[in-house]
């Protein structure tokens, strides 16, 4: 199953190679990976997607934990969240007409030069799944850029930046 982790860590340097160095030694995915500073310079968060049953993200969450640089970490999968992506690609289409629907499909153009148009979506995974497959009927898809997932719990927070 696809998991959602939310990790604050020290920012420090190294912390993030510890991260996926864990990933890696144990041969876990991530499948993606966001990383930026808080309101509190000290502290980053990480949010990452990986796939496993409960057992093993159980046992992801307590190997991150004993990180020196973790602070809080949350499966935001088992709580009520919102996730989006930020996706930017490159469609080459010489229909104009058939580009202008890109507005009834919440896509936003940033560049429509010559017959390249670079259009920008902010979604959930898999809107932005269906999305590009809908642009690919459109015209010729060439480039694609995605943010991975980002996650925050509904209400209060879940992570506290102590």
């Amino acid at each position: 199953m696809r998991h959602i982790i939310s990790i604050l860590l020290q920012n420090e340097a190294g912390a993030l190679t510890r991260v996926s160095n864990l990933f890696s030694s144990r041969g876990y995915n991530i499948e993606s990976l966001n990383v930026a500073p808080t309101t509190d310079p000290d502290l980053s968060r990480l949010t990452l997607v990986t796939t496993g049953s409960e057992e093993v993200i159980d046992q992801i969450s307590k190997q991150l934990g004993k990180l020196v640089d973790v602070v809080d970490i949350s499966d935001m999968t088992g709580e009520d969240h919102i996730e989006r992506e930020l996706m930017m690609c490159k469609v080459r289409s010489a229909d104009s007409a058939a580009m202008e629907k890109l507005t009834e499909l919440r896509a936003r153009v940033l560049d429509d030069r010559e017959d390249h148009y670079t259009v920008e979506f902010v979604g959930g995974s898999q809107e932005i799944d269906r999305l590009i497959l809908k642009l690919g009927s459109i015209g010729t898809v060439t480039a694609v850029v995605r943010s991975g997932a980002m996650a925050v719990a509904r209400g209060a927070p879940i992570l506290q930046q102590a």
